[in-house]
């Protein structure tokens, strides 16, 4: 059986300019716009689930729960999430 080739998180994206700072910032928007949003279109023929990247990233997930998480530490977890996810190329 042959080894699926993991995709590139999308940290790993910003090496080959496939996305820029901008596009993260939209999907984290995005995220904090509608928490529930799905796939969200970002760089260059990229698309990527916030809720789902929110909710597979511990740190970002138990934060958003917190009411005492102002917004500037909210947008930094959700940020954290969407950069160590694995976007799907469109």
């Amino acid at each position: 059986m042959a080894a699926m080739a993991k995709r590139p998180m999308t940290l790993d994206l910003f090496a080959t300019l496939d996305i820029i700072d901008d596009d993260v910032s939209a999907v984290v928007d995005a995220y904090l716009a509608d928490p529930t949003s799905r796939m969200v279109a970002f760089g260059d023929g990229y698309r990527i689930n916030p809720a789902a990247a929110v909710a597979s990233h511990p740190f970002a997930r138990t934060l958003m729960e917190q009411p005492w998480a102002d917004e500037a530490l909210r947008r930094a977890a959700v940020r954290a999430a969407i950069l160590l996810a694995e976007p799907e190329r469109k």
